[in-house]
């Protein structure tokens, strides 16, 4: 981490900067902030940065190397969504910053996902990051020679395509109850799709379709926000458009991908910023628990985590092969705050993937700041300061 920039940062914090951040958000998109904004970005070096991408490519050409009848088996049956499609159109690729033997900071895989993340929502923060610290001109957030409108154009192409923008969706199951509504506000803002609930769309036949300004619009392509697990809790749910009814439309991303790259990948990973991962009926004999962080495949906002699983957990487990053990890493006290304690971070490496492109493309990255042992919205809650949501940024 750049230390000489965090003090340069931290002597120059005033919290009036931070409020007008805050204020930002309120003002312009009212009680869509589903969570803590950190005080403070991350600076990383650009060896560090390098290290990343370089880790990324090479995770990522694993993960295009392992069978499709691996990845297509991960796929629950009764969640199969017709219409499969060749590649996912987004990668997210989330790394804890730990510290190895001689306390040199490096990163350590903790997932990944080819779902979309909060694409739009980052771009907003690390702007207002930029204008608020004065720190544009000698930073970037953005990868890939992205400006901020570049990067938008791209969003666009990959998601609107050759379409009529006001017949693409953002599809999610009641957006306005989301922790993440505020990047659907932003998302229609920069561009200029509608978000739609899953309980409103019209189901004609193999054709969909929503409801505007009292018009029936045709739907072609939906940028898909729904997470297939938390739809199974909403079993009794009455809607016109199920998932996994055939139907005429594209994908972005298609729903089978969110099961055929995630935990399900880990254990087929060979890499020294990857933890030793094994499926729960996998694991060898005699290995040592405690050093296990033991997982179910398919969750979201960290359910069903155990940090100190035991023997009698994975004896228990109904369907072990859809749980792994990932080996524990942890996390590095790195990021000195203004009271001279130490925050941890976690960031996500975001990736686009444009039919055109023979890989995924990094375009934007997010953190998440903590001074507690997990990582993530639904158990991170503290008001410390250097807590929540957060973005990383290095020279330009």
């Amino acid at each position: 981490m750049k230390s000489e920039v965090r003090h340069w940062f931290n002597a120059r914090f005033t919290q009036d900067k931070h409020n007008a951040i805050l204020k930002h958000f309120e003002v312009n998109y009212p009680r869509q902030l589903g969570y803590r904004i950190s005080e403070s970005p991350i600076f990383i070096t650009d060896a560090f940065k390098e290290q990343l991408l370089t880790a990324c490519d090479d995770i990522l050409y694993q993960v295009n190397q392992i069978p499709e009848e691996v990845l297509t088996k991960a796929v629950p049956p009764s969640m199969h969504v017709p219409g499969a499609q060749n590649r996912p159109h987004f990668m997210s690729v989330d790394f804890g910053i730990c510290a190895d033997e001689n306390g040199i900071l490096q990163p350590q895989l903790i997932e990944m996902q080819a779902f979309p993340s909060l694409f739009c929502y980052q771009l907003e923060l690390g702007l207002q990051y930029f204008k608020q610290h004065d720190l544009a001109d000698k930073h970037e957030f953005l990868f890939n020679n992205y400006t901020p409108d570049s990067y938008i154009e791209a969003l666009k192409k990959l998601v609107i395509a050759d379409e009529n923008p006001e017949e693409v969706i953002i599809l999610e199951l009641f957006p306005e109850k989301q922790k993440t509504r505020i990047d659907f506000v932003l998302t229609e803002k920069f561009l200029g799709i509608e978000t739609v609930c899953l309980t409103n769309i019209i189901k004609e036949g193999t054709r969909l379709y929503y409801k505007k300004e009292g018009k029936k619009i045709p739907v072609k392509r939906i940028y898909n926000r729904v997470i297939l697990d938390e739809l199974e809790q909403h079993q009794q749910l009455e809607t016109s458009f199920k998932m996994t009814d055939e139907v005429d439309v594209t994908w972005v991303t298609h729903p089978d991908w969110f099961f055929k790259t995630s935990k399900v990948v880990l254990p087929w990973l060979n890499h020294s910023n990857v933890p030793k991962s094994y499926y729960a009926d996998e694991m060898p004999e005699g290995a040592d628990l405690k050093n296990y962080v033991l997982k179910p495949l398919y969750s979201f906002a960290g359910q069903g985590v155990k940090l100190a699983p035991t023997a009698s957990d994975i004896a228990s487990l109904k369907n072990s092969h859809n749980y792994i053990l990932q080996k524990k890493v942890s996390y590095a006290p790195a990021f000195l705050d203004f009271n001279n304690d130490l925050a941890r971070a976690e960031i996500r490496m975001m990736y686009i993937w444009p039919d055109e492109s023979p890989k995924p493309i990094p375009a934007i990255n997010l953190v998440r700041m903590t001074k507690s042992e997990m990582i993530n919205v639904d158990h991170n809650k503290s008001h410390n300061i250097f807590t929540g949501s957060s973005i990383a940024l290095f020279s330009k």
